[in-house]
């Protein structure tokens, strides 16, 4: 495709997880380091999807490069990456790149230009995975006939939501949704015919865009996110609500916890928005970023991850996201697990042989 880049260990396989992730401004090293979390716990192979500015292309080139030496070939050989330049295909283009943080508007248009791909899993640049990617993976079979993108609430407690107290547009449900993890069923979003407040028949995905950012442009605060929420209020049908230990952000804790999947289960994917990652406000958020950042691929998974990270929380136990450490390590935990039982299974069965 023009202006795109391919960098490819192996021929692409049906049996790809395709991920999407849109990095302008400074975020290039974030975005490595989610990738590397992905790479890291994934069982099966993997298909990127990076969208950068062009004046980004060379940097990231840089690092990617220097990032992928590092990495073991049991590690590189399970994915693939694409970069592409950012485009929007209908509209004013500075407008929407201008829309909330740089280039975020990007994630609307993927269905436009992911045309060969099926579905796809959009993550922000602060994402951190916490286990294998294939197991959110699977929520794709869990959607009924009509639904086709999945996402978390934006709040569980509507009385302090965003949305419920402050917004001056239509929104999802009872406290809107996040858009910072969402799964999408991109065949069914091409073939949709939406409902909206524009005109009496449906609009197409890419038909109703602009004229939707048009009409609410003066009413939206969080750019994209306030689209989808939107455009879901129409087709509430349309979308499955995952729990929240699926996009667990610090609202999930810096109050209180407020997040029961969480409390069971663990954390499964991180999303270390308000800048969480790079200063002090939130130091748990802070400590995963940097353990998986600083990770050297050794096998021993506890001892150079989860050991550390432990005595990392000690220091976090003074902020009230750190005093509940079980619910960041809980399924960190149980993903090293899985992962040392494979690889018992894997050498015995080869000792077996002999």
């Amino acid at each position: 495709k023009p202006g795109e880049q391919k960098h490819s260990k192996e021929p692409s396989s049906l049996q790809c997880m395709h991920l999407a992730v849109v990095a302008c401004g400074d975020r290039v090293e974030e975005t490595l380091i989610m990738l590397k979390s992905a790479v890291l716990f994934s069982n099966r192979r993997l298909c990127f999807h990076i969208f950068a500015e062009d004046s980004l292309k060379p940097e990231f080139e840089k690092k990617a490069s220097f990032f992928l030496k590092e990495w073991p070939s049991s590690y590189t050989k399970k994915f693939e990456y694409n970069i592409y330049p950012i485009t929007f295909s209908v509209g004013n283009a500075q407008e929407w790149k201008k829309l909330f943080k740089p280039c975020a508007a990007q994630r609307l248009f993927l269905p436009v230009i992911l045309k060969d791909v099926d579905s796809l899993l959009y993550v922000d640049t602060d994402v951190l995975f916490l286990r294998p990617i294939d197991d959110i993976w699977h929520i794709l079979k869990e959607f009924n006939s009509t639904q086709l993108a999945a996402m978390a609430p934006e709040h569980e407690i509507p009385k302090i939501g965003w949305y419920s107290r402050f917004a001056r547009h239509p929104y999802y449900g009872t406290t809107g949704v996040n858009s910072g993890v969402m799964l999408m069923n991109l065949t069914r979003i091409r073939n949709t015919q939406f409902k909206n407040s524009m005109i009496p028949s449906g609009l197409t995905w890419e038909e109703m865009l602009y004229p939707l950012y048009q009409k609410y442009k003066n009413y939206i605060t969080w750019g994209d996110q306030d689209l989808l929420n939107i455009i879901f209020y129409f087709n509430p049908e349309c979308l499955y609500v995952f729990p929240c230990q699926w996009n667990y952000r610090p609202d999930h804790c810096m109050y209180g916890s407020n997040c029961k999947g969480a409390e069971e289960e663990g954390v499964s994917i991180l999303h270390g928005n308000r800048g969480v990652y790079h200063d002090d406000k939130q130091p748990t958020f802070k400590a995963l970023y940097e353990a998986i950042r600083d990770f050297p691929f050794e096998d021993n998974l506890f001892q150079s991850l989860y050991y550390p990270l432990q005595s990392k929380f000690l220091d976090t136990v003074h902020t009230l996201c750190g005093r509940i450490p079980q619910v960041f390590l809980k399924q960190i935990e149980k993903t090293m697990k899985k992962v040392y039982e494979n690889r018992v299974i894997v050498y015995l069965g080869a000792n077996h042989r002999y």
